[in-house]
């Protein structure tokens, strides 16, 4: 049967009778980016932001379910008890909340109990949840612009108002939010929470300083503000070069943190967490600890993050001494390797970022996984077709991570999955590209 003549049977719909949610500009850029990367599977990719597959081939399941196995069995579970444990299926919490708990005393100071730990499916979903959890009616949710846009598509899926506030590269302007806090108390709604990913955002790339980090707090605390901190790509520092995050910083639980293991281990296990050590308080009892609320809304949701894929991240979180900076510890010198070459082979294509006189504009990031570009024209769907097709590179237009008007020209550039020879070619195919554009002839 023709496809199209089953618009004339059964239920018709139309994407206005639909969730917004499903359509929205951002999430439209994104599927757009995914179906142009199938489509063109010989071009050099600088789009994804994925973890460099050559790692994937040490990761063994099974070897890795024994390790998790023979630790739970020597802290005294039985046989029996373990089998449950990876079969059933289990706690909305999660299973792995220990190993968690102690990873983040020993990397992060964070002196957190396991019961203030849900974990969940991706830090995707610790997203959601969060946001799920800390907005009723009537709040507000303020993200940076432009911002990553799982935080953006999850706040519209719920239904939670944004305001966006400027982000130059150095984090969201303390400023701009006072106002956004004063223009929404004014319209009768409370901006709630902030949120904020302070190493190496994407896809700005900002990095807040450790005075900036002290201010964004001080101004929370002022605007009565929770801050969600996205921990994502802080293990991409240099271990003489890390920051201490929003969480291990804050004194008066302000902060929700959030993170995943998608980056130092593998994506497919789709594990993440969150911690949310904060208290709440009752009519209907003594208070519970937000990670409770939290995984209460989970069970409208996913009911539990699978057991067997905890145990594999529990495996090797077991094999690298219990330490999250050890698992992620050759992922980020391979990243940094590859910033290292994709940073000198735009210099020695465009000149130095800084240059006055430069057709393009480029930044160069301390850590993580972005660069930006600014071209010389709009970076619509369109140009990045054509990059595709005449010159075999791929990259990301920045306008889906805007809110509104904002980042017509600029590209984002990713290295995470690459080799340097393919970084190499690329830049050179990025540079063909590039010295075709109009504003750029000679």
């Amino acid at each position: 049967m023709d496809e199209t003549a089953t618009l004339t049977a059964g239920a018709r719909l139309h994407v206005d009778d639909l969730h917004r949610s499903v359509s929205s500009r951002q999430v439209a850029a994104m599927t757009f980016l995914n179906e142009i990367v199938a489509e063109f599977p010989a071009a050099i990719s600088f789009a994804p932001g994925a973890p460099y597959e050559p790692f994937f081939a040490d990761v063994e399941v099974g070897p890795l379910l024994d390790t998790f196995v023979a630790a739970r069995r020597a802290a005294g579970l039985s046989a029996e008890a373990v089998r449950r444990q990876l079969f059933q299926y289990g706690p909305s919490q999660g299973i792995i909340n220990d190993l968690v708990a102690a990873a983040l005393r020993a990397d992060e100071a964070l002196d957190v109990q396991p019961e203030s730990i849900v974990m969940t499916v991706g830090c995707q979903e610790a997203l959601f949840l969060t946001l799920l959890a800390l907005h009723p009616p009537g709040s507000v949710l303020a993200v940076p612009d432009p911002s990553y846009v799982g935080v953006t598509a999850a706040a519209e899926a719920l239904a939670i108002p944004i305001h966006p506030v400027p982000d130059d590269g150095a984090g969201p302007d303390l400023a701009a939010l006072r106002v956004a806090a004063a223009r929404e108390r004014a319209a009768g709604r409370r901006l709630r929470a902030l949120y904020v990913s302070p190493d190496f955002a994407n896809p700005s790339g900002s990095r807040l300083t450790l005075a900036a980090r002290h201010r964004l707090l001080e101004t929370a605390a002022d605007l009565d503000l929770i801050v969600v901190e996205d921990n994502a790509y802080a293990f991409t520092a240099a271990a003489d070069d890390r920051l201490p995050s929003l969480k291990s910083l804050d004194r008066e639980g302000r902060v929700v943190h959030t993170g995943t293991f998608s980056k130092v281990a593998v994506p497919g296990a789709r594990v993440g967490y969150v911690v949310a050590d904060q208290w709440v308080e009752s009519r209907l009892g003594p208070p519970v600890r937000l990670a409770t609320m939290i995984a209460a809304g989970k069970n409208a949701v996913t009911l539990n993050t699978s057991p067997l894929a905890q145990a594999v991240i529990g495996g090797l979180l077991i094999e690298h001494g219990g330490s999250l900076a050890a698992l992620g510890r050759r992922k980020a010198e391979q990243l940094r390797s590859n910033r290292a070459v994709l940073l000198e082979r735009l210099v020695h294509h465009f000149g130095k970022p800084d240059r006055p006189d430069a057709r393009v504009r480029w930044q160069a990031p301390e850590g993580g996984y972005f660069v930006q570009m600014e071209l010389p024209v709009e970076a619509d769907d369109a140009l990045l077709r054509y990059s595709a097709e005449t010159f075999g590179v791929l990259w990301t237009p920045m306008r889906g991570f805007y809110l509104g008007a904002g980042g017509e020209r600029r590209i984002r550039l990713s290295c995470s999955a690459l080799e340097h020879t393919e970084i190499v070619d690329g830049v050179a195919r990025l540079a063909g590209f590039v010295g075709a554009l109009p504003g750029n002839r000679r």
